[in-house]
């Protein structure tokens, strides 16, 4: 899948009497939950469905970075579920061909509806079609909505498909809110339910206590405030996926590791006092990731962060983790290195 950081990249090839034009969707694509995932199938439908003998048009999203609320309002604090990398992915999952990242601004957003149509997905993008859901917003004051396109594309002779909300067995539409919802009450399980894949936390690999090694579980370790949306503390079984090449989808070129997460404080040592991610492989003592970035996918909440009387109650209990787990996972159990408490620095 091509990325575009800008207008200046996108090929001119897709424009003119002879280019080979394209399909278009709009949206942040927060977390490319399963409501994202119906309307980027119908988009790569299209792309396929137009002049298949021929040189089909590429299916084509624009995103925005940074997330349009947080530009208009910057003391909102939101989350977000994904991170700009996951998004890609995800969107290359999806099947699109490229991916047009706009730089969100205030200057940007004050262009009139019909400008952002006329500017960014005919004359930029060469559109033959365009595919959004029915809640879609764009320009001035969100003033354009799915009526406004479905004008301006019959009067500029471009298809328009509103795909309506696709919503769960439930009856609740798909969406980034919860997904939000669930991780804050700890449910990764439902969350990765929504996502349609499990949520991931991405970050770089930092120098912990090494308090893990010296008690035979060393762990990777991400400072939670760089991750994106982190749920409660607790103990967590989930994957450590060591990054994929630029521009390959989910899946492609991924070693994906199973593994125990603690997420929280060390309330049993007392000295730990920012929230961290720490992740151990189960069963690897041999994994230098120092530097390097990662992704940590929860698939299932243990248990809550819970404090010791001592190491040996600790250790039993982190080997309960440890086969929890494993069976989370469907993995076999690994074998640990044994150590004695009078090793450990208190």
């Amino acid at each position: 899948m091509q990325v575009w950081y800008g207008p200046e990249q996108v090929p001119p090839t897709l424009t003119g009497a002879d280019g080979t034009g394209s399909v278009v969707t709009i949206g942040v694509f927060d977390g490319v939950h399963r409501g994202h995932q119906a309307i980027l199938g119908r988009v790569v439908a299209r792309a396929h469905e137009v002049d298949p003998e021929g040189e089909r048009p590429l299916a084509v999203a624009i995103t925005f970075d940074p997330h349009p609320a947080r530009v208009h309002r910057p003391d909102s604090g939101l989350e977000l579920v994904a991170s700009l990398a996951d998004r890609l992915e995800g969107l290359a999952a999806a099947g699109l061909d490229a991916v047009l990242v706009v730089h969100y601004t205030l200057d940007f957003a004050d262009q009139s509806p019909e400008d952002f149509i006329r500017t960014w997905i005919e004359g930029l993008l060469g559109a033959r079609a365009v595919v959004v859901g029915d809640d879609v917003r764009f320009g001035r004051g969100n003033g354009g909505d799915a009526a406004t396109l479905t004008r301006i594309g019959a009067q500029d002779g471009v298809d328009v498909e509103i795909v309506s909300d696709v919503v769960s067995p439930e009856g609740r539409r798909w969406s980034s809110t919860w997904v939000r919802e669930l991780l804050e009450g700890g449910d990764v399980a439902g969350a990765a339910r929504v996502l349609g894949h499990p949520h991931r936390l991405r970050g770089t690999v930092v120098h912990g206590l090494r308090r893990g090694r010296e008690l035979g579980f060393p762990t990777a370790n991400l400072d939670a405030a760089s991750v994106g949306v982190v749920p409660p503390d607790g103990v967590y079984a989930g994957w450590l996926v060591r990054e994929p090449g630029a521009g390959e989808s989910r899946g492609a070129g991924e070693e994906r590791l199973p593994a125990a997460i603690s997420i929280g404080t060390n309330p049993t040592f007392d000295d730990v006092p920012e929230r961290t991610v720490e992740a151990y492989v189960l069963g690897r003592a041999d994994l230098d990731l120092y530097g390097q970035v990662v992704a940590i996918e929860l698939v299932e909440r243990l248990r809550p962060m819970l404090a010791f009387d001592g190491l040996e109650p600790l250790l039993t209990q982190m080997d309960q983790d440890v086969r929890d787990a494993a069976r989370a996972l469907e993995v076999p159990e690994p074998e640990r290195l044994r150590v004695r408490p009078e090793d450990v620095t208190a």
